[in-house]
């Protein structure tokens, strides 16, 4: 084993791994929160428009999850 092999991944190298699984998540998020909206008499939030808000949105929500992996990396390894 070399010595890159025992590092740990950091944040934001899982963020990058992690950010379509937490897109899509926010994208379909968004759409079921559309379609509650539509019972108050709100428009109907169309699959595509969830996905293009969930772009932007994605990346604090990315970034959340890939710190919560983190520590339970780190507390899997005894690091913490």
């Amino acid at each position: 084993m070399t010595e890159t092999e025992n590092e740990p991944w950091s944040v934001l190298k899982l963020a990058i791994w992690l950010y379509p699984v937490s897109a899509l998540t926010v994208a379909f998020n968004l759409f079921l929160l559309g379609l509650m909206w539509q019972t108050i008499g709100w428009p109907v939030v169309q699959p595509i428009d969830a996905i293009l808000w969930s772009l932007p949105l994605g990346i604090p929500a990315t970034w959340l999850f890939a710190r919560w992996m983190r520590g339970l990396m780190d507390e899997a390894d005894g690091r913490k």
